[in-house]
């Protein structure tokens, strides 16, 4: 309803009259000085920048570098971050979320899903150009987007949430073709970060042609972007064929995004960004929106743009200028937050509501019967070129020191996900709360990675010390964030957005060196398992023992936090020192499990929500049941990454993530309302 009536008053034209001109007019004069104050900065930076290679007396080619690399640079600035104003304005007004953006909403990531595929399976493109490629990516992406969040009138936080798990999809299923394409993908991926580095002005008169194109497309359709700020019924009522203009005005978004990420990769933030500092500094109509948040967009990526070139100068880092604004985005989002303050999270139906308790000892011996015929599998199963194979005596001998210790370990970084998820959502009263949702293996991953980058042969105890302080670091960050919402699904899952932004630039920013480091960060955050050996997997398994007998000591906890503050702390729970102590286990499990499955596997969503759907209600029996999914879904996803891609190997992580993207979404699917 709040929606509703703002969005009413944002269409409703200003009366006329003395009052409203002046505030135009002040309004107008506050936006014209921050554009020139955002064209001063980029200019000055960008003509440092031109200076230095002009002074640069031995190099030969400058006037070259100048023409066709540096002035095009800019121009491509101002072109792609205008596209993506644009095209964050239209997805905003669309569909009447302040949150929605290329970035949020999975279209960019489900592009470069498709650029990087095509250059996988099809060099030539299949005849195709890059940008249709990127097209049906995107188009794909928004596609699956809308029609998971459709049942719940896209509702803001509903949408934000669909889009974050299709992009992790195609974000794993990109980094999955970049580990088997060699050195060429692996450009390709850093160049999926948001490279503005230009050789030519084909792609600035490429952009700039579609850009006034869409621009033009949009201003025709001013009248119909007015209504669409009204509900659907209020606008059908004034004549509007809400569903085509609806369509119309998304396809324009998507090519525009697409547009952008097949010329000069990802570029997160600038659309999430433009269009509501522009509404921040009160300027509501369609008009002045449609004029402000492209050329704002545009500002802003140039002085990003140019600041990122001085870094470069100076440092000789050669940073993506996608992923120096995504690091602007997780602030940005959770700056945006108390405007979603009433949003709740998407339901995940009602067949994973709690079933009967009862004969809860009978289905958890099926599924301890079940993780021994996997762990067996795990064990004797092979495969040649032949088919499957049972490994005999003398072959176990030869694979049991190879296969064991990976298969421990996998499974007790399982184990450590599932109890952290269970956890979390008991403690948030939250079932989209995960370790991979809250942002919390992001975290855990970039303190891992930071950690090789400044002392590549740091040993074990130092890498798990990293990624603990990482997740912890993150996972204290959030709640000082969200501290009044904590046991709030829809803010505490947004805040989580942020830091998974946050944390997967500063992974983006830092394999930008290139090196021995970068590869063993892209094989740790992919989930590589490969490099495990006896030493960790024992850590691992001794970590995930530790940590769940911990959390079955503390199950009354557990048991009491769902009910609420209030109620915890009539019934004598010390509220405080419970949730320490219950996120410091999560945030050291989660850390621990980010060094064998990776940051992004599902597992620590899916084993609870498994769990809970068998029965398993109360919180021993909830975590014991999370805990035995959970290893048996990474045991199952080792054994099938060594069978499905033979003679290849996929990280296990990765390939968990790509089975628990579809369980999720099938499971948004059959969500019938929405729901904490």
């Amino acid at each position: 309803m709040t929606a509703g009536l703002r969005s009413r008053r944002d269409a409703a034209p200003a009366p006329a009259g003395p009052v409203p001109q002046a505030r135009d007019r002040a309004l107008a004069r506050r936006f014209a000085g921050l554009c020139a104050g955002l064209a001063g900065l980029g200019a000055l930076l960008h003509g440092l920048g031109i200076r230095a290679v002009l002074d640069d007396a031995g190099q030969p080619l400058r006037d070259l570098v100048v023409r066709h690399s540096l002035l095009p640079r800019a121009i491509v600035a101002l072109a792609a971050g205008a596209a993506l104003g644009l095209a964050g304005l239209l997805l905003q007004r669309v569909l009447r979320n302040p949150l929605a953006d290329a970035s949020t909403l999975g279209v960019a990531a489900g592009a470069h899903l498709a650029i990087v595929a095509a250059t996988a399976f099809a060099p030539d493109l299949g005849g195709l150009s890059r940008e249709a490629v990127a097209f049906a990516g995107a188009l794909a992406a928004a596609a699956l987007v809308l029609g998971l969040t459709a049942r719940q009138a896209f509702a803001p936080t509903s949408v934000v949430v669909a889009g974050m798990l299709v992009g992790l999809v195609c974000a794993s299923a990109s980094a999955a073709l970049v580990l088997y394409g060699g050195q060429y993908l692996t450009a390709l991926f850093l160049w999926g970060g948001g490279s503005l580095a230009q050789q030519d002005w084909g792609p600035a008169q490429a952009l700039g042609i579609r850009l006034a194109l869409a621009w033009l497309l949009a201003a025709l359709l001013l009248r119909p972007l007015a209504l669409l700020a009204l509900d659907d019924a209020g606008a059908g009522g004034l004549g509007l064929p809400v569903a085509r203009i609806r369509t119309a005005l998304l396809l324009l978004a998507v090519t525009l995004a697409g547009s952008v990420v097949a010329q000069v990769g990802v570029i997160g933030f600038v659309g999430l960004a433009a269009p509501n500092l522009v509404r921040m500094l009160g300027l509501r109509t369609p008009r002045a929106l449609l004029v402000a948040a492209p050329l704002l967009g545009g500002l802003i990526l140039l002085l990003t743009d140019g600041i990122v070139q001085a870094i470069d100068r100076g440092s000789r880092l050669a940073l993506p200028t996608g992923a120096v604004t995504a690091l602007l985005a997780g602030p940005f989002l959770l700056l945006l937050l108390p405007r979603l303050a009433g949003a709740r999270p998407v339901a995940l139906g009602a067949d994973l509501a709690p079933r009967r308790p009862a004969r809860l000892g009978r289905r958890l011996g099926l599924l301890v019967g079940a993780l021994v015929l996997l762990v067996l599998a795990g064990l004797i199963l092979g495969r040649d070129r032949t088919g499957l194979v049972l490994a005999g005596p003398s072959d176990l001998a030869l694979f049991l020191p190879w296969r064991l210790p990976r298969l421990a370990a996998v499974m007790a970084g399982g184990a450590m996900l599932a109890g952290a998820g269970c956890v979390l959502q008991r403690m948030t009263a939250n079932p989209l709360a995960s370790p991979e949702g809250l942002g919390v293996s992001g975290a855990a991953s970039l303190g891992l990675a930071i950690c090789i980058l400044a002392a590549p042969a740091a040993g074990l105890a130092a890498q798990v010390g990293s990624a603990g302080l990482g997740a912890g670091i993150g996972l204290a960050a959030l709640l000082a964030v969200a501290r009044r919402a904590a046991l709030q699904g829809g803010r505490m899952l947004l805040g989580g957005i942020a830091l998974g932004a946050l944390a997967g630039a500063g992974l983006t920013v830092i394999m930008t060196r290139g090196g021995i480091e970068a590869a063993m960060i892209l094989a740790w955050i992919t989930g590589a398992s490969t490099q495990v050996d006896p030493a960790l997997a024992l850590l691992a398994v001794a970590g995930a023992l530790a940590s769940v007998a911990a959390l079955f000591l503390l199950a009354r906890w557990l048991d009491v936090l769902p009910l609420g503050d209030s109620a915890a702390l009539a019934l004598g729970l010390p509220l405080a020192r419970a949730k320490l102590v219950l996120l410091a286990l999560a945030a050291l499990a989660t850390g621990l499990s980010a060094l064998t499955v990776g940051p992004v596997s599902f597992v620590g969503l899916m084993a609870p929500h498994l769990a809970r759907s068998g029965g398993f209600a109360g919180a021993r029996a909830h975590l014991a049941g999370s805990v035995a999914i959970g290893c048996g879904l990474m045991a199952g996803a080792d054994l099938l990454s060594r069978l499905v891609f033979y003679p290849y190997q996929m990280p296990v992580g990765l390939f968990a993530s790509l089975i628990g993207g579809p369980y999720l979404i099938r499971a948004v699917l059959r969500a019938e309302s929405p729901r904490c």
